[in-house]
């Protein structure tokens, strides 16, 4: 169902807006561009997140991160700096090798580079997880996706999680089905459509190109209150004489 619009929202420091959680009972809108122009962009994109509102907020850059072993995105609060090194680094994206299983970090520090004497609060925070799975169609049909966040405290602040070794984390504890202070999401299974031949979901106008990568998260608990949602439209770069696919997406 389609929430009715949301007071604006201000963004007085965006690095801090997007390192806390989103204001209860609030939609916050965004727009994330991909960028594949120049030499290697088409194999090592960069992404930029922007606030979608009256006035448009630069939020986020993110690129993909070269000879690494398994897809490894750099995210940052600096769109000209995207270097590890820094000082608006925010974190990274990063997945497993079959590139089913992407955890995202904050800019805290490796447990396994600082060794057992570090201090535990500046160790990385685990900030969300996400896993792709095949449905009994296999790979023609709809993927299923799960996303694993922390949860909130009394005080409506994030539940830090802290691994300090490998055999913890949000991936190992949803595998072990040990949920306590995390909260567990699903996609919403798309309805095949007999028209157009393909599964569908109703994106209320916002999506114009199918893609397997449009998806809208619910909560078990509620199946038809969205928590976030992302669709791929056509948009003409006023720079670019060409379509550039921009997803769409909604946190809710």
């Amino acid at each position: 169902e389609e929430r009715a619009p949301s007071p604006p929202l201000q963004v007085d420091d965006p690095q801090t807006f997007v390192l806390r959680p989103a204001p209860q009972g609030r939609t916050v809108r965004c727009r994330l561009t991909r960028d594949k122009r120049g030499m290697d962009k088409g194999m090592y994109p960069s992404y930029f997140l922007h606030l979608d509102a009256d006035r448009k907020v630069f939020l986020l850059a993110g690129r993909k991160r070269k000879r690494s072993k398994t897809a490894n995105y750099l995210i940052s609060s600096d769109p000209t700096n995207l270097s590890r090194g820094g000082e608006n680094f925010i974190g990274k994206l990063r997945s497993n090798l079959l590139g089913n299983r992407f955890t995202v970090f904050d800019n805290g520090q490796n447990p396994q580079r600082g060794g057992s004497s570090t201090d535990l609060g500046s160790l990385r925070q685990e900030l969300a997880a996400v896993i792709y799975e095949t449905n009994v169609l296999g790979f023609r049909g709809p993927r299923r996706m799960t996303v694993i966040i922390p949860g909130m405290n009394t005080e409506n602040e994030r539940v830090p999680i802290r691994p300090r070794n490998a055999s913890d984390g949000l991936l190992i504890r949803w595998q072990n089905k040990t949920l306590e202070s995390l909260i567990e999401l699903h996609n919403k299974p798309p309805v095949w459509n007999e028209d157009s031949g393909s599964y569908t979901l109703n994106f209320q106008g916002r999506v114009t190109q199918a893609s397997v990568k449009n998806f809208q998260i619910i909560h078990s608990d509620d199946r038809k209150y969205l928590q976030a949602r992302s669709g791929w439209s056509i948009e003409l770069l006023e720079s670019e004489n060409h379509q550039e696919p921009n997803p769409f997406v909604v946190k809710e």
